[in-house]
């Protein structure tokens, strides 16, 4: 019962910020539905110095002109920032900062700048698949390996996402988001979770050795027939021998 509680206590906090980011973004969506202010503009437009804002913006935008472009962000982004505060809660604060800022940076600085703005919360997706991903099977810890065999599963067809297919998606953002999110996993892979070692593997670390019980064993059968070597030799044999050619009594009278 108290296992349940923790458990229950655990998932309900990792799902805060997932069910924090989807509010923000359809706040926006929405808001950009029913005023006239142009909220694409708050995306990142490469190498422009007014694009720089959108770092930190982009994700939160989505195009109001298409319902799609919201919609299958916002289950993945729930999702993924759930099983990350979940698996990796020491670290999934760092990782998805990180996972934002940096695609976003990626994207200002090396994206060609097309006159068009990169809006959306794929670029951040494609970032936390990259690095549950890597994460899971670098640790080599199996509850964390079948997260990433799960992760492959549901969004491995996102790979041909980071491909330039068409001009109306920004693979830009995908590829950057794919390779910060591999970076982080590398990064750290130290950190958070860890395969549960073993006693021996923990004394090793210590410098402590184990000890040889076969040598043990034969070292005291050893000592025991040395002993009894030495107890044999030590033993005497005294013989005492009686003289049998004394002379016998004469019967005759």
């Amino acid at each position: 019962m108290k296992q349940q509680n923790q458990f229950d206590q655990s998932f309900g906090k990792s799902i805060f910020p997932g069910a924090l980011l989807l509010i923000v973004i359809w706040i926006l969506f929405w808001a950009d539905s029913l005023f006239l202010f142009p909220f694409f503009k708050l995306g990142v437009l490469p190498t422009e110095l007014s694009g720089l804002k959108g770092i930190l913006l982009m994700p939160l935008v989505h195009s109001s002109e298409n319902f799609n472009h919201i919609f299958n962000n916002s289950i993945p982004i729930f999702l993924l920032t759930t099983l990350l505060f979940y698996f990796y809660k020491e670290i999934a604060l760092r990782v998805l900062v990180f996972s934002w800022i940096f695609t976003g940076l990626g994207v200002w600085l090396f994206a060609a700048n097309r006159g068009a703005y990169h809006i959306g919360m794929s670029g951040v997706i494609y970032s936390l698949v990259a690095f549950l991903f890597t994460s899971g099977t670098l640790r080599k810890y199996r509850p964390l390996q079948a997260l990433s065999l799960f992760i492959v599963f549901v969004y491995g067809s996102l790979i041909w996402g980071i491909l330039p297919i068409s001009p109306r998606i920004s693979w830009e953002g995908h590829f950057m988001g794919f390779i910060v999110g591999i970076i982080l996993g590398f990064i750290y892979r130290k950190q958070g979770p860890q395969r549960p070692k073993y006693i021996y593997e923990i004394e090793k670390e210590l410098g402590i050795e184990p000890p040889d019980l076969e040598g043990q064993y034969w070292q005291k059968v050893q000592e025991e027939e040395e002993k009894r070597a030495e107890e044999e030799s030590a033993l005497k044999i005294i013989y005492h021998i009686k003289n049998q050619d004394k002379e016998k009594p004469n019967s005759d009278k």
